[in-house]
């Protein structure tokens, strides 16, 4: 089994005053040759946005991006509706850019910051029509037990949102002294854990708030949580 550590302080930093952003790859003017990707895994970044901010019209193509509200009340509008839609906690949106979408995300609320993480996943079709959904996903459906929030769009046994890429996207809140057994969908895909808040041990390897590990090279690994602790798992193909 491959284990890579990524500590919460190792990722790049902006302050732009309306964005604080926290960035695990290379985005902007963060650049890391070693962390440009996790296999097809090309944006992790942790957003807090000042109230009534965001960000403005702008244009995406080929990627598939997921959003994933942690806090706050995340505005969207895109050009397929030209509606403002309203994200809350527990909900999580998924766009496929494909052929070419702008779309504008706002704080939605004017007194309070929004937290959220916004994810690229590198699609294996291109030139796709541009879609986008949402959905709410039940906290108490995520106690010490997986709940899958995205799958690949050929997964038919799979009724939620969904991507175009062997990826899945899961999250578990786990009680403390509590273990949990993740199985890769592949033998060719890693799993990117993001440990939300808490204290997880993976490996004989202990990770704290926002610290990540990425695990390749295996059938399943197993995580402990040390506190009480909440993860998300983004598992993707290595190679694509």
């Amino acid at each position: 089994m491959r284990v890579e550590k990524f500590p919460a302080k190792t990722r790049g930093f902006v302050n732009h005053g309306w964005l604080q952003a926290n960035y695990s790859f290379s985005f902007a003017n963060f650049y890391d040759p070693k962390r440009t990707n996790f296999g097809a895994l090309r944006v992790l970044n942790d957003d807090l946005i000042a109230p009534s901010m965001g960000f403005s019209t702008h244009p995406h193509q080929n990627m598939e991006i997921i959003t994933i509200p942690l806090s706050g009340v995340l505005k969207h509008k895109d050009n397929t509706s030209n509606e403002w839609l309203y994200v809350h906690p527990n909900e999580v949106q998924v766009m496929s850019a494909g052929t070419g979408i702008y779309h504008s995300e706002m704080n939605g609320t004017t007194d309070k910051y929004l937290s959220l993480f916004q994810i690229w996943i590198i699609p294996n079709q291109e030139g796709v029509s541009p879609r986008y959904n949402q959905k709410d996903f039940k906290v108490e459906d995520r106690k010490n037990k997986l709940q899958v929030l995205v799958s690949s769009i050929d997964d038919d046994n799979f009724d939620g949102l969904k991507v175009h890429q062997n990826a899945k996207l899961s999250r578990i809140d786990l009680d403390e002294n509590n273990e949990f057994i993740y199985k890769l969908s592949s033998e060719n895909n890693g799993v990117y854990v993001m440990n939300i808040s808490g204290e997880i041990s993976i490996s004989d390897e202990v990770f704290s708030d926002r610290d990540a590990v990425g695990i390749s090279e295996t059938s399943s690994f197993k995580t402990k949580a040390k506190t009480t602790s909440e993860l998300l798992f983004i598992e993707v193909p290595m190679v694509f």
